[in-house]
């Protein structure tokens, strides 16, 4: 990757939100303006390490680690729900006194991200989608069993999903769907530190959230009345190489954000890892023109 600024210092520390403990990743000046990064399943804040030192010097980068994930404390009577997320994540931004940010969309970070930029749309200067789905039709083959399940959730069924938060389970969710040639660009770092920080009970909440995962359907439509009411500045940055969310799941955007500039990636959901020089000079001319520093 070519660049003319030099790479800015990646900072860490832990805060306290609501009494618990949470991990912090941070890059860039305290006034300059934020860019939020929810991260995805099943990953943590490590999932932005390589794009925060690229942004930092012109933005200030913010990356929660959730309760339950990464470094963050586990806390007994968090509730490991999406709308539990979704809450603790405006909770985060007022921890912090973020009074506007440009959000990241990834995974599940983009139903905490999107919840978040529902709940005060005035603070919100643009999104950055990136293999974060909201649009049920086009979701992609590898969503039959997941929805199996939240039609008929049996308790075979949870032993299903169970089956798969496992360190096996966590790296073909990492580069189960992508060649070889890009599956080599994936670190195993990504699968190897995760489930190494996969408590027993930790587990057990992954598992109450990929089934808790269901009631987000419901939530589409108002998330994309929220674009249509809106229309934040937005960049799409897409792998189709992803069994959850192919290329049908990007171009759904345009019917609700007609004006967002889309990029299709050759590469699968995680960019960050496969098509970090792609993705940052993309990010870095849409952060110039829309939320500049």
């Amino acid at each position: 990757m070519t660049s003319s600024h030099e790479p800015a210092a990646v900072t860490h520390r832990t805060i306290d939100v609501d009494g618990i403990e949470i991990f912090v990743r941070e890059a860039g000046p305290a006034d300059a303006p934020v860019v939020l990064l929810p991260h995805g399943y099943p990953c943590s804040s490590f999932q932005f390490r390589n794009l925060m030192p690229a942004l930092g010097d012109r933005w200030r980068l913010v990356a929660p680690d959730y309760p339950g994930f990464g470094y963050s404390a586990t806390p007994d009577d968090f509730p490991y729900t999406f709308t539990g997320y979704a809450d603790f994540l405006r909770r985060f931004t007022e921890t912090l006194g973020l009074e506007s940010y440009a959000i990241w969309l990834h995974d599940y970070g983009a139903q905490f991200g999107l919840r978040l930029a529902m709940h005060a749309p005035e603070r919100v200067t643009a999104l950055i989608i990136q293999n974060g789905d909201i649009y049920e039709d086009q979701h992609g083959p590898k969503y039959k069993p997941l929805k199996d399940f939240w039609a008929d959730p049996t308790d075979g069924g949870r032993e299903e999903l169970a089956a798969n938060v496992t360190e096996e389970g966590f790296r073909d969710e990492f580069i189960g769907e992508v060649g070889d040639d890009i599956a080599a660009r994936v670190s195993p770092d990504l699968w190897h530190l995760h489930w190494s920080l996969t408590t027993p009970r930790r587990r057990a909440n992954l598992v109450n959230l990929i089934a808790d995962q269901g009631r987000t359907l419901g939530w589409f439509a108002d998330e994309q009345a929220y674009l249509r009411e809106h229309r934040p500045p937005t960049l799409i940055l897409w792998g189709p190489a992803d069994g959850y969310m192919p290329e049908g799941a990007a171009r759904a955007y345009l019917r609700d954000l007609p004006d967002a500039e889309l990029h299709l990636l050759d590469g699968g959901h995680w960019a960050l890892e496969t098509n970090l020089a792609e993705v940052v000079p993309l990010v870095r001319d849409f952060l110039t023109r829309t939320v500049p520093a």
